[in-house]
């Protein structure tokens, strides 16, 4: 989970998007619910589970998985899960899975017990194999998609397209509640991306008195800005563990040992549990 933190907070800012990422034009009912779901058999969360609103049984059910890292047995682990989920919960209606890999090169490859989810014979399709850094440009209107390639842009152009959604955001989104959420969405994303922008930085790239509002302006930026300082690099390695990077890239990344980044990194799992 801590992988793809981002992608845990775009699909709820757009639970459609997992419909757009398989080529469908709209969702097949409005108001699915996105959601990280505990399958107890294994002790562990789905990426995502997309429902449908209560009673839209003709609605299927979507299960999301995001790779950032190499995996062998990614497929036999997530159709593992997909089936005690449903085992568990013993849904009516049918589903689907979206297997979302930064690269292609992430993608294992399906093992040949698991060909039948491809198609069934009769022109349905279980599996969608999802590949970041190979998705089309996306229609103007779509800010969730475009927000999704956020993540995979290369650093020298991402800032250009940050403000680009920003600005998107501000003219298209209604309620100001919502529009804050989206500009904080993409100020993490590009702060998780380019860690070494201080807050004049950030804020000359957003070019907005808005941005000042958003939750890791208010509670981070000021420490972050301080690199030099102790203080502000372990604040830093909790978000940076949720961003996926690994101890050892935060260590790098921070100047710091990997015995006090993993330290804190305990710190941070044992109060998650509380």
């Amino acid at each position: 989970m801590k992988t793809d933190s981002i992608f845990y907070n775009i699909f709820q800012a757009f639970p459609d998007l997992i419909f757009e990422l398989i080529g469908a034009s709209q969702a097949p009912t409005p108001n699915y619910q996105f959601k990280s779901v505990e399958v107890k058999e294994l002790a562990r969360c789905f990426d995502g589970v997309f429902l449908p609103p209560a009673g839209a049984i003709a609605c299927p059910i979507a299960f999301a998985e995001v790779q950032f890292q190499p995996k062998p047995d990614f497929y036999w682990r997530f159709f593992s899960e997909i089936f005690v989920y449903l085992g568990q919960y013993q849904p009516q209606n049918d589903w689907f899975a979206v297997a979302i890999f930064a690269q292609r090169r992430l993608d294992p490859g399906l093992p040949p017990q698991h060909r039948w989810f491809l198609s069934d014979g009769a022109g349905n399709q279980a599996l969608y194999r999802i590949y970041l850094d190979e998705l089309t440009d996306p229609a103007p209107s779509s800010l969730g998609l475009a927000t999704a390639k956020l993540v995979m842009a290369p650093n020298a152009t991402a800032p250009q397209q940050a403000q680009q959604l920003v600005q998107q955001a501000r003219q298209n989104l209604t309620g100001e509640a919502l529009k804050q959420r989206i500009i904080g969405l993409i100020e993490t994303i590009m702060v998780y991306k380019l860690p070494q922008l201080d807050r004049q930085e950030i804020q000359a790239m957003f070019g907005l008195d808005e941005l000042k509002k958003t939750r890791y302006f208010q509670e981070v930026a000021e420490e972050y800005e301080q690199k030099g300082e102790i203080k502000g690099q372990l604040k830093m390695v909790p978000l940076l563990l949720e961003a996926g990077f690994s101890i050892e890239e935060i260590a790098a990344r921070a100047g710091m040992d990997v015995a006090t980044v993993r330290q804190v990194a305990q710190q941070q799992s044992g109060s998650g549990q509380n």
